[in-house]
């Protein structure tokens, strides 16, 4: 029996569990990781959305704070805090990618928009929302429940 606060030798936590179901994820087809400039903390690690480029002039006009925006010919990526997609389902097209791995088909994507401040995260949930509006999905909140 584990006391609380303790681990027992051998048992892992849900937390351990997705943590290593993270790091498998990581170590995907991904090839490149989006470089913050140096002067960034990251205090809550860094994942990224992406989506096409036709959406990323929608989106930005109705977001509070921009952090930092990447974008390459076919996509945009805004930086957001790790487990950004815990309670979210991100409405297609886009696409969250743990620890802001990205494929390689053109290059890394080049930074397009620096944050204003030390950190280079775009909020979440307004993000969440912009790209609902822009993509017509309904927020997985307002959706109705079915029995």
């Amino acid at each position: 029996m584990a006391v609380r606060g303790r681990q027992t030798p051998g048992v892992l936590t849900l937390d351990s569990l997705a943590r290593l179901d993270r790091a498998r994820q990581a170590s995907g087809a991904a090839s490149g990781r989006l470089l913050l400039p140096d002067d960034m903390t990251v205090p809550l690690g860094c994942d990224a959305v992406a989506v096409p480029a036709r959406y990323g002039p929608l989106v930005l006009p109705r977001l509070p704070r921009l952090g930092c925006v990447y974008a390459d010919r076919t996509d945009w990526w805004w930086i957001v805090p790790s487990d950004s997609d815990a309670a979210l389902d991100w409405p297609a097209p886009a696409r969250y990618t743990r620890g802001a791995l990205v494929p390689d088909p053109h290059g890394v994507p080049e930074l397009i928009h620096r944050a204003d401040d030390s950190v280079p995260y775009t909020p979440p949930i307004p993000l969440y929302l912009a790209l609902c509006w822009a993509t017509g999905a309904t927020p997985a909140w307002a959706r109705p429940i079915s029995a």
